[in-house]
């Protein structure tokens, strides 16, 4: 990984000691997920986007999707126990979670939400997700984020 400079996510993973692999690219605003994917020549089906939440009772929560799919609120809420989840608005991403929009990763937050993974991501030997800076994808087991993140695999979309 030379040049490559850690990231927050990275040194989390080393001191886990989790295998995973780092991924560069330009970090240009104007670019998708798909358009990562495509990028890292990988199927979009395994590149996974991080949105957080917040509940009807104020707790926060995160869902770990792919990247081409939406986040079914509904599902979200039940998953989550709550009445109803709504996304937080962009502007209160940095101070709640100490990540900017697409750069989000559900590794190394500032606080650690309960977290969902849509259950497709266990189909996959690697799934990639945000390395917690905009430009940089980890490539990881989808099991190995799971156990890191304490995550719960459900059906959010």
């Amino acid at each position: 990984m030379k040049g490559i400079e850690k990231t927050n996510v990275c040194r989390v993973l080393d001191q886990k000691k989790i295998v995973y692999e780092l991924h560069s690219y330009d970090a240009d605003p104007t670019l998708t997920g798909v358009d990562i994917a495509g990028i890292l020549g990988e199927p979009k089906e395994c590149v996974f986007k991080t949105l957080v939440t917040e509940g009807k009772s104020k707790e926060h929560y995160v869902f770990v999707v792919p990247v081409e799919a939406e986040l079914d609120l509904k599902k979200a809420a039940k998953a989550a126990g709550e009445k109803s989840i709504e996304m937080i608005k962009q502007k209160d991403l940095l101070s709640l979670t100490g990540y900017v929009h697409g750069g989000c990763s559900p590794i190394g937050m500032k606080k650690q939400f309960k977290t969902f993974i849509h259950e497709t991501a266990t189909s996959y030997e690697h799934i990639f997700v945000s390395a917690g800076k905009v430009g940089f994808q980890i490539e990881l087991a989808p099991s190995d984020l799971i156990k890191t993140a304490n995550i719960t695999v459900s059906d959010i979309i």
